[in-house]
This record gives structure tokens, C-alpha cells and sequence, in this order.
């Protein structure tokens, strides 16, 4: 049997909007790793947090993230994801300096956005988790 989706809630509306996002480091170098990683989670997280959205999976590889997040469609994943991209940049590149010498921006310009639909929540986690095998 499957499992019935919650809609989220705010003053106007119910919604049940989910993305699966996909975004890269600048020439796609492996700098994703170790302390970055860690510091990387913890301000995807937060950012996600204040903004009202729920991160349903994350996944951060040496070159490349993968995020499973429910928001709010009157905000938007794009904003969202811009002020994660932002605010990680800023405060990753502050706390390494290491990645100002390699990088002139932390992230490219270019994301990978796909609506999760109908589709089983648990299967694209899965998908997600299953990342780092590859």
C-alpha cells in the first residue's frame, strides 16, 4: 500500500512541492571533501531551515551535490537553492582559503532542478544515498 503524501501548509495554501537539485563546484573540482563537506552540510541545512524548506535527503560528493527538498511554491526551489549556493560560497571560501586559490567562484552558475511528480519519495532517496557507491 502506498503511503499517502502530507501536504505542507502556510497562510494560503497546502502544498506537497518536492525537487530533486543537483549543482556542481566550478570546473567541477573535487573539493567537496572532509571538513568542507561537513561545514557544506551544516550550512545547506540551516539556510534550508530558515527559508521554511525541509531537506528530505542530502548527499555531498568531492564534486558534485545532490538535494531531495521540499519548499514552499510561493518562494521557489530556485531562490532557495541561489541562497544556499550564496551563503555556502561566502562562508566556505572565508573558512578555507584554500578554495579562493583553486576557485574564482565556488559554484557554477548552472543547477539541475527535476519535480519529483508522483513519484515514490523513498526510491529517489534511495537513488540519493546510493550516490556515493558510485
Amino acid at each position: 500500500m502506498a503511503k499517502k503524501r502530507v501536504l505542507n501548509t502556510n497562510k494560503n495554501i497546502a502544498f506537497s512541492c518536492q525537487y530533486l537539485v543537483v549543482w556542481c563546484p566550478k570546473y567541477r573540482r573535487k573539493v567537496l571533501s572532509g571538513e568542507v563537506k561537513k561545514r557544506l552540510i551544516e550550512i545547506i541545512l540551516c539556510v534550508s531551515e530558515e527559508l521554511g524548506a525541509k531537506v528530505k535527503e542530502l548527499q555531498v560528493m568531492p564534486d558534485h551535490v545532490h538535494l531531495l527538498i521540499d519548499c514552499d511554491p510561493s518562494f521557489g526551489v530556485y531562490k532557495i537553492i541561489k541562497r544556499i549556493k550564496g551563503h555556502s560560497s561566502r562562508l566556505l571560501r572565508y573558512a578555507f582559503p584554500h578554495l579562493k586559490s583553486r576557485l574564482p567562484t565556488l559554484w557554477t552558475n548552472s543547477m539541475c532542478v527535476l519535480s519529483t511528480g508522483g513519484a515514490n519519495i523513498e526510491v529517489i532517496r534511495q537513488y540519493i544515498q546510493n550516490q556515493k557507491d558510485v
